[in-house]
C-alpha cells in the first residue's frame, strides 16, 4: 500500500528526509552469493525474505526512505533465466511489496513513527549490462528503445503501490530524457540521481547544470541529484546543482572505497584532504559529510555501495538534532 504523503508534499514542507544505504552489501553480509549479473535482482528469486530483513534493518536504523530491489530487475535480465515478461514483471511488483511490508512492520514496532516512503528503483540500461556502462553511459540508443526498455519496469513499480521513483545512477542525458518521458506518462514523481565523470559533469560529459534545467521543465521530477559516486565529488556537485536549481538535491554515494567497475573489485578507503579539526587518521564517512551536504542543499542524504545501516543510523541521528 502507497503512502499517503507524496514525496513532493514532504519536501515542501521541509522535510529533511534519510535514504537507506547500500542493499547488495547487506544481502551478502546475509550470505547471498552476488557475483551474478542479475546482482541484488537475484535474491528476489531465490530469498526475497533476506530483502524484507535489510529492507527492515534499515528503518530501524532511521531510515525514512526504502529504496526496492529492482534496480536490476529487468524483463531483459530476467529472460536469461528463462522467465516470461509477465514472471519477471511480478518479481518487479514483489519487491514493492517486501519494502511495504518491512515498512509495516516497523509501524507496529513503532506506531508513533513519521511517514515511510517506498522508492521504486529504476536503475539504468547499463546495469543490465553488467558491464560497469553505468559509470561511463557510452551505450547509444534511440529514444523509443530506451522507452521500451524502461516502460514495464515502470508500470509495474506504479501498479504495485511504490510511492515514487528513484531513477538512480543514471550516466547520459538521452536515457534520463526518456525517463523523464515515462514519468509523465505514468505519471508518477521521482528524483533523479546520477554517476559523475567529474565534480560539473555526468558520466557521458553532460553538465549537470544542464541536467538540472532538464529536470526543471519536468514537475514530477522532484529532487535531483548523484549516486553511487566517489565521497568527494558529492560536494562539488552539489555546489554546481545548487547554482543551476532550486529544487531540493539528493545524495547517496559510496561508503568512501573505490570501485574497479572492470574487476568489480574494491580497493582501500580514500582517505582525501581533511578539513581542520578531522582526524586525519580515520576515513571520512557519510556521517562526516552529511552536515556539509545539507548545507549545499542536499533534503535526502543516504548511501549507496557498501554503506551499511551503522552508516544510515549516524547520518539519521545527524539530521534529528539539526
Amino acid at each position: 500500500m502507497p503512502s499517503t504523503t507524496d514525496l513532493s508534499r514532504m519536501l515542501d514542507a521541509g522535510a529533511n528526509l534519510t535514504l537507506d544505504g547500500a542493499l547488495a552489501t547487506e544481502l551478502e553480509a546475509h550470505g547471498c552469493d552476488l557475483d551474478d549479473p542479475l546482482w541484488s535482482a537475484k535474491v528476489l528469486l531465490e530469498q526475497p525474505h533476506l530483502i524484507k530483513r535489510v529492507h527492515l534493518d534499515y528503518f530501524r536504523a532511521g531510515a525514512s526512505v526504502a529504496t526496492t530491489a529492482s534496480y536490476q530487475a529487468t524483463t531483459l535480465g530476467y529472460a536469461r533465466r528463462g522467465l516470461s515478461k509477465h514472471e519477471a514483471m511480478e518479481l518487479v511488483a514483489l519487491s514493492v511489496c517486501l519494502a511495504d511490508e518491512a515498512r509495516r512492520e516497523y509501524l507496529v514496532e513503532n506506531p508513533d513513527a513519521g511517514p515511510l516512503l517506498v522508492a521504486g528503483s529504476v536503475g539504468p540500461y547499463g546495469a543490465y549490462l553488467a558491464d560497469g556502462s553505468e559509470y561511463r553511459g557510452d551505450y547509444r540508443f534511440s529514444p523509443n528503445e530506451f522507452l521500451d526498455f524502461h516502460r514495464p519496469r515502470i508500470s509495474a513499480l506504479v501498479d504495485a503501490g511504490a510511492d515514487f521513483l528513484a531513477c538512480e545512477t543514471l550516466p547520459s542525458l538521452p536515457e534520463a530524457q526518456s525517463l523523464l518521458a515515462l514519468l509523465k506518462e505514468f505519471n508518477v514523481e521521482a528524483w533523479l540521481s546520477f554517476t559523475l565523470r567529474d565534480g560539473g559533469h555526468i558520466s557521458d560529459g553532460t553538465p549537470l547544470a544542464q541536467m538540472a534545467e532538464l529536470c526543471r521543465e519536468q514537475p514530477l521530477a522532484v529532487a535531483i541529484g548523484v549516486n553511487c559516486v566517489p565521497l568527494e565529488l558529492v560536494s562539488p556537485a552539489l555546489k554546481a546543482l545548487g547554482e543551476a536549481t532550486k529544487l531540493p538535491l539528493v545524495a547517496y554515494p559510496n561508503s568512501g572505497e573505490s570501485y574497479d567497475p572492470v574487476t568489480k573489485t574494491w580497493g582501500p578507503v580514500e582517505t582525501g584532504d581533511r578539513p581542520a579539526g578531522r582526524d586525519s587518521r580515520r576515513p571520512l564517512g557519510l556521517s562526516d559529510e552529511a552536515p556539509i551536504w545539507r548545507d549545499l542543499g542536499a533534503r535526502l542524504i543516504g548511501g549507496c555501495c557498501r554503506t551499511t545501516p551503522h552508516d544510515i543510523a549516524a547520518v539519521a541521528k545527524l539530521s534529528a538534532n539539526r
